[in-house]
């Protein structure tokens, strides 16, 4: 198809690169979130290497897919891709939460090619995607939306209004990716607000519901061709992931949600991503 470049790297090399990158940008910044990024890393390496259909030269192409970082605190994963596949220089990830840089804390579209939209306020992802799922419909267009929420959002009700209105206006090509790694800011989710059961829920809306392990890349990628998985109903995958996911003492801890790694912390993890 035109407009389709395709990554000539397999997602799991991908997803290892960008895990790298990160660690890089954070330690630098001397900011947070990497058990958040960590969690997300898998689904974004399968999505633009495998999934997306878009291109890095024509970042505005009118038929492209569109992908909104709900959890927009993880947006030094996102930056990492959109870097990887070309969509702006890798020097730029140096800017990375810097006094003047181009690419804040929070994912921000302003002069940043391949971000639809700034994101960060929790809960609006699902709602900006619905008006984009909406709008294609209307103008004929063929392209999908793809939208990556936390678990932690799933707490807020502009969420859930977001779920009850996509089913009602047959939005088959939105899809809601949830990074379901039970962990949210201050501990987890089922202590803060449980969510359970989940999948049930987005069921119960009217959504397509399908739970996979958000590392496995054969289950993400085959979660999403196809869609529609139904015909006039949106999509939700409930990806199992744990916070952390690639260091061995960031995993499934809630700390990693706003520590920054020490020296010595930074060395031992990427001693454990060089040797992935």
């Amino acid at each position: 198809m035109e407009g389709i470049i395709q990554n000539p790297h397999s997602s799991v090399a991908f997803a290892n690169r960008i895990r790298r990158r990160v660690l890089e940008m954070i330690c630098r910044a001397k900011s947070s979130h990497i058990g958040s990024v960590f969690s997300v890393v898998d689904v974004l390496a399968v999505l633009y290497d495998q999934i997306l259909r878009v291109d890095p030269v024509r970042p505005d192409w009118r038929d492209r897919d569109r992908f909104i970082l709900s959890k927009g605190h993880a947006c030094a994963g996102l930056y990492a891709a959109l870097a990887e596949r070309g969509f702006f220089p890798a020097s730029w990830l140096e800017e990375f939460f810097a006094d003047g840089g181009r690419l804040a804390g929070h994912a921000t579209h302003w002069g940043v090619p391949g971000v639809e939209v700034s994101s960060g306020s929790l809960g609006h992802g699902l709602s900006l995607g619905c008006g984009m799922a909406v709008a294609g419909k209307h103008d004929g267009l063929g392209y999908r939306v793809f939208v990556l929420l936390s678990d932690g959002e799933c707490d807020e009700g502009s969420t859930w209004e977001a779920a009850l209105f996509a089913p009602h206006h047959g939005l088959d090509n939105l899809v809601a990716i949830v990074d379901y790694n039970k962990i949210q800011s201050f501990g987890r989710v089922a202590d803060v607000l449980n969510l359970d059961p989940f999948a049930a829920k987005w069921e119960s809306f009217g959504w397509s519901v399908c739970e996979i392990d958000g590392h496995d890349h054969a289950q993400i990628a085959n979660s999403l061709r196809g869609i529609p998985r139904s015909s006039g109903r949106p999509t939700c995958i409930v990806a199992h992931t744990v916070k952390g996911k690639g260091v061995s003492f960031m995993e499934d801890k809630v700390l990693w949600h706003y520590r920054c790694p020490d020296a010595e912390e930074r060395r031992l993890a990427f001693a454990e991503l060089e040797g992935k």
